[in-house]
C-alpha cells in the first residue's frame, strides 16, 4: 500500500504494524505489553535515558496499573517522547544526508 510513500509514511506504517501485531482484538495494550514492547523493538532510542526524570517517569507511568490498557493514539505519543529526549536523535541530527 505504501511502496510509493515517503520514508517517513514508511516508518509510521512499520510502527502501526509492529504495535497491531502485539495488540489484542480491541487493538489495545496492556502498559506491562506496552513497556515491554517499546524495550524490545524502540530499545536503541530508549538506552541511556534510565537516568532522565521524564524517561523515568514515562516508564513508571507504564508500571502503575500494569494491567491497564492504551490505544494507537497514546503508544504513538510514548514513542515520540521517547525518541526526542533519546540520546541516539542527537546522532540522527549530526549525520549528514547524502541526498
Amino acid at each position: 500500500a505504501l511502496r510509493k510513500g515517503s520514508d517517513l509514511e514508511k516508518a509510521f506504517a512499520t510502527a502501526a504494524l509492529v504495535y497491531n501485531s502485539y495488540a489484542d482484538p480491541e487493538s489495545k495494550l496492556s502498559k506491562a505489553e506496552t513497556k515491554s514492547l517499546l524495550q524490545s523493538q524502540f530499545g536503541h532510542f530508549m538506552q541511556g535515558q534510565e537516568n532522565k526524570p521524564k524517561y523515568q517517569e514515562i516508564i513508571s507511568s507504564l508500571d502503575e496499573e500494569s494491567e491497564n490498557k492504551i490505544n494507537f493514539e497514546d503508544f504513538m505519543i510514548l514513542l515520540v517522547s521517547l525518541t526526542l529526549m533519546s540520546d541516539l536523535l542527537q546522532e540522527i541530527k549530526n549525520v549528514k544526508s547524502t541526498k
